[in-house]
């Protein structure tokens, strides 16, 4: 019982600093302000089923889901190597993965800014070359190339977490009883890096699905996200009640995205694709 006060600052600062701002924005996606006062609808919300918007929501669905098959079919392959036995400048490389997430996440989209530019360095590389200038900045590839370079560690790092922790017994006994390195890989190291895969895509898809940053900077404006919708109504048009709403349905968009990780996980568990 001593033990339990331990957790009282904790249990404070989630309830100042989660439940509280989360009980703000759902009061006020519920409510409008009129004459008379404060009434409770559900206006804005019907509003977000509008043609207009739910093309914004699929979009950004749409990138975010790219952007983390990306992060994963880069990822895992590079957290395999970084959790193999005869790799010995493995702390190297995670560090080398870790440092540029010291760097401020707008410097970082800013670097790109300066790569992809009509005379930035790989047009300059490429008229040097004595080829015509690509158009890369302000389209969608150029999002998801940004959204890849910033959330790619978060893919990594789970994998080779997990990945470095199976016990290598394991492995040898498949190729005792005669597995190939295919049927290996396939039986047993990824049911056994499932946990660290579902982590993976959840905490890239998470921030993928909501930034706007990187689609304002890297996409000029071309095309809006749900993140900068969501900055509009707040900074811009000054609608708090409808960007509460629009926050409220992604916040649920997530919570079911990760239940369905979580659900997939379990089944899964132990091998279960074996």
């Amino acid at each position: 019982m001593k033990r339990n006060w331990l957790s009282y600052p904790y249990l404070l600062w989630m309830l100042l600093f989660i439940f509280l701002p989360l009980l703000l924005v759902l009061f006020y996606s519920i409510t409008v302000r009129t004459e008379e006062g404060i009434s409770f609808t559900m206006e804005h919300f019907r509003r977000f089923l509008e043609p207009i918007y739910l093309r914004v929501l699929f979009r950004s669905v749409k990138l975010a889901l790219i952007s983390t098959l990306l992060c994963l079919l880069l990822g895992y392959p590079m957290a395999m190597i970084l959790a193999g036995n005869h790799f010995k400048q493995k702390n190297i490389m995670v560090f080398l993965f870790v440092v540029p997430m010291w760097m401020n996440f707008l410097l970082r989209t800013y670097a790109w800014m300066t790569l992809l530019e009509k005379t930035g360095l790989i047009n300059t590389f490429l008229s040097w070359l004595g080829l015509s200038p690509l158009n890369l900045l302000y389209t969608e590839e150029a999002v998801i190339l940004g959204m890849v370079y910033n959330f790619l560690p978060f893919m990594v790092l789970p994998i080779y977490s997990v990945l470095s922790k199976i016990d290598k017994n394991l492995i040898e006994a498949a190729e005792d009883l005669g597995a190939d390195g295919f049927t290996v890989f396939r039986k047993v190291i990824i049911p056994l890096s499932l946990p660290g895969v579902i982590s993976g895509i959840t905490m890239v898809f998470m921030p993928a699905v909501t930034t706007f940053v990187i689609s304002r900077l890297l996409g000029g404006g071309q095309f809006t996200l749900i993140g900068n919708l969501i900055e509009q109504q707040f900074l811009l048009v000054g609608d708090w009640s409808f960007g509460s709403a629009i926050s409220m349905v992604m916040m649920a968009v997530i919570l079911l995205s990760i239940g369905v990780m979580s659900k997939y996980e379990k089944e899964n568990e132990g091998g279960g694709l074996l």
